[in-house]
């Protein structure tokens, strides 16, 4: 069993930054992968970005390349989420997810989440 718990989340504006975090528990943290899904208002969850075991791959949705960077630091238990140049768009609650394997942007294949944590953007 792994336990997740997101924080960092908050008030930003338009380009502003935030740095999201995930801390985990309950199971060697390098055993499995970690990602990023936001899920705004009205609208499906949504992959953001993936980092595999030891940090060797990350992944990133389209819409988030180049502003986002997902990092890990094992020796903490811990995920980042850094999010520059913030659009009111990026407006979600951000969840963070792990698995042990499987298709690293599929909702389906994570097994355990966080409770997520509110992002908002203003314009």
């Amino acid at each position: 069993q792994v336990q997740l718990v997101e924080s960092g989340g908050g008030l930003v504006q338009a380009g502003g930054s935030l740095r999201l975090s995930c801390a985990a528990s309950g199971r060697t943290f390098s055993s499995y992968y970690m990602a990023w899904f936001r899920q705004a208002p009205k609208k499906e969850r949504e992959f953001v970005a993936a980092i595999s075991y030891h940090g060797g791959s990350t992944y990133y949705a389209d819409s988030v390349k180049g502003r986002f960077t997902v990092s890990r630091d094992n020796a903490k238990n811990t995920g980042y989420l850094q999010m520059n140049s913030l659009k009111p768009e990026d407006t979600a609650v951000y969840y963070c997810a792990a698995q042990y394997s499987g298709s690293y942007y599929s909702i389906d294949d994570y097994l355990y989440w966080g409770q997520g944590t509110q992002v908002t953007v203003s314009s």
